[in-house]
């Protein structure tokens, strides 16, 4: 299992302890436990900025790539790269290539059009738009929501050619 894999799974379970907490209806514990979350999000936060702090950006490029470090450091907001930047960086990612039509900033929708027409990394599919969508989450979780449309179809081309003779014809 790749590191952004295991750091997704890590996630969801987070969520799931505080949903099973929620459903006990134990509201302060339910407080408690995402009080716990938030200051040790920020305790790890504050340690991640020191260390981007003193390394600086050019050390951190090489790790820009990375699902797992890119994600932590969007979510810290220490990513040196803008939500555009990211963006790209992500759908560099996909197996098929599409086209941004616009992100809005203040909605978090990403709206693009795919060029091949829903073959290839079949973003079309659930599976695929999956995959999409949780690599734009590592990268750029500013995205909420993404909107596709397929690109318009390419007319069949049609080839002319001589006639062959007719029976008639031929001497």
């Amino acid at each position: 299992m790749s590191a952004a894999a295991d750091a997704r799974q890590t996630g969801r379970r987070v969520e799931e302890v505080l949903d099973r907490l929620a459903a006990t209806g134990d509201r302060e514990a339910c407080a408690a436990a995402e009080e716990l979350v938030r200051v040790l999000m920020d305790f790890y936060g504050a340690g991640l900025a020191r260390i981007v702090g003193q390394l600086g950006e050019a050390p951190l490029r090489p790790l820009l790539d990375d699902e797992l470090v890119a994600s932590l450091l969007a979510l810290h907001d220490l990513h040196p790269e803008d939500v555009h930047t990211r963006i790209s960086r992500a759908l560099a990612a996909a197996a098929e290539p599409v086209e941004v039509l616009g992100f809005d900033e203040g909605t978090g929708v990403l709206r693009l059009r795919l060029e091949s027409g829903g073959s290839g990394c079949g973003c079309g599919s659930a599976g695929g738009r999956q995959t999409l969508e949780d690599t734009l989450a590592s990268f750029a979780p500013e995205v909420t929501r993404v909107e596709t449309e397929q690109a318009a179809p390419q007319p069949a081309l049609l080839q002319i050619s001589a006639r062959p003779p007719s029976p008639a014809r031929v001497p």
